[in-house]
């Protein structure tokens, strides 16, 4: 099956809330959608002894987004943990839930509407130069982790670091590894469903080639690479023009990807000192292409619209295969037809000999 769905909440969503988003994708016959992770106003406060104590996140009835516990300088990610009297409680002020534990019914509620989500963490994750920047990218993807599997998501998409130059390329590609490998160790001890994608990245000064996404993800356990046409066409100075790229880079990527590949399209415009996305219509990177893949293929696969037009370019590619799907379809039936046609003419031939 193939879903198509935007990069966060439909601009035209009246509402501007996580449920008001998946709804909305639902009603826009979409079905997939990936949440961008932003946590504001992060802060940490001590556990509240009289409503807070003794319960668990999921058992908060006041609204109290709490992202992580920490207890003797260790951070818990459990919703079923009690809370104790010296907790520390990491709370965060996000649209993407007032409560923890309505985390759960969000999540339901998207299954309900076969709406599958997925998280993008924030691009400044760096996890190369070891520095308090990698410290907040494992916190981020950690806590990522923790709210992706309450909403029954399937994958956590980031990217992993730059070359600045203060280090050797080398030791940036060790720091990574090292990191991720940790990371991944953690991930398995709590127990956590969704995997974590390595996205594609547009530039050589950061990490995420294909061969680089590829590498580490067939070094650790639970990595599976995310598709980013735009950037690797962009990366590439244009590499995505036949269908048979498209074939190519899917079927590159797809022993690592646990039967499902996650993907991310849009317009890009590239050349410049940064690859800059676009309306999929602009640009030389043509879906109609890809579509024809898609529809020659079938693949197990999410497509995700990162277009600055969102909701609507993700349509548009629903649109843009079905028609193609449609095309290749009477093209078949005709050809049956034409086969079934000359299949009577020969029987009435030999029937007159």
């Amino acid at each position: 099956m193939i879903r198509f769905g935007p990069a966060g909440i439909p601009l035209s969503c009246k509402g501007r809330t996580l449920t008001d988003g998946i709804e909305d994708v639902h009603n826009l016959s979409l079905t997939a959608m990936q949440i961008p992770m932003i946590l504001s106003s992060v802060m940490e406060r001590p556990a509240d002894y009289d409503d807070e104590v003794g319960r668990t996140l999921m058992e908060f009835e006041e609204d109290a987004f709490v992202v992580e516990i920490i207890r003797d300088g260790e951070s818990i990610f459990d919703v079923n943990e009690p809370i104790e009297e010296d907790d520390t409680l990491v709370q965060a002020f996000s649209w993407i839930a007032n409560r923890t534990g309505d985390l759960f019914k969000i999540g339901k509620m998207a299954r309900r509407l076969d709406v599958s989500l997925s998280m993008r963490t924030p691009h400044y994750i760096d996890l190369g130069s070891n520095h308090e920047l990698t410290d907040d990218g494992i916190a981020n993807l950690q806590r990522a982790a923790f709210l992706t599997d309450a909403l029954g998501g399937s994958t956590v998409v980031t990217n992993l670091g730059v070359y600045t130059g203060e280090l050797p390329d080398d030791e940036i590609d060790g720091n990574i590894r090292e990191n991720v490998a940790g990371l991944m160790e953690w991930w398995k001890d709590c127990g956590f469903k969704p995997r974590l994608g390595i996205e594609i990245t547009g530039h050589e000064q950061v990490f995420g080639s294909v061969e680089q996404v590829l590498e580490l993800c067939g070094e650790i356990d639970g990595l599976v690479p995310v598709v980013n046409f735009a950037n690797h066409h962009a990366r590439t100075a244009g590499g995505l023009f036949e269908a048979d790229d498209f074939a190519d880079l899917v079927d590159m990527v797809s022993p690592y990807s646990g039967g499902r590949v996650h993907t991310i399209f849009s317009g890009v415009e590239y050349g410049g000192p940064m690859p800059r996305l676009t309306p999929i219509k602009k640009g030389d990177l043509k879906f109609e292409t890809f579509a024809e893949y898609l529809v020659d293929a079938r693949p197990e696969l999410d497509v995700i619209s990162a277009s600055p037009l969102l909701e609507h370019d993700a349509m548009y590619m629903r649109v843009i295969y079905e028609r193609v799907l449609n095309r290749m379809v009477a093209k078949r039936l005709r050809q049956q037809r034409k086969e079934a046609e000359e299949a009577a003419k020969a029987a009435a031939a030999e029937e007159k000999e």
